[in-house]
């Protein structure tokens, strides 16, 4: 009788080929996981961005004047906190200042507008501290 020879495992070549295989395909996701991201991080901002801007519109309304600060948004209740910037953090945002209006009544004058204070552009090709 013969002894039977048990193969065990796998071989070199086999190894190689599953590496290579499982390479190729995390250099096809990668960047389409990483372009995914960015998307993500920049329609967090767009809703960032418009929330902040209609809870400036809401105190203007609400307390006939405009607030002086964004942390006055977050000690008035208006917000629980400031929401991040797309630098992923809430003291970059810049404010825009004006002499105008909102409603009739108001008294005093303050930020009407906010705006990111990223000088990265995004996907769109235009600035983030444009939107």
């Amino acid at each position: 009788m013969r002894p039977r020879r048990i193969q065990d495992g796998f071989t070199l070549i086999e190894m190689l080929i599953v590496v290579t295989l499982i390479g190729i395909l995390i250099s096809i996701a990668v960047p389409s996981y990483r372009q995914s991201v960015l998307r993500a991080r920049e329609s967090v901002l767009r809703e960032n961005l418009y929330i902040l801007r209609s809870t400036i519109d809401q105190f203007t309304l609400d307390k006939k004047r405009a607030p002086a600060s964004l942390d006055e948004l977050v000690t008035e209740g208006y917000l629980r906190a400031l929401p991040r910037d797309i630098t992923s953090s809430p003291d970059t945002w810049q404010v825009e200042y004006e002499d105008v209006y909102l409603a009739a009544d108001q008294t005093q004058t303050g930020i009407t507008n906010v705006r990111s204070g990223s000088d990265a552009i995004s996907t769109e090709g235009t600035p983030y501290s444009s939107w």
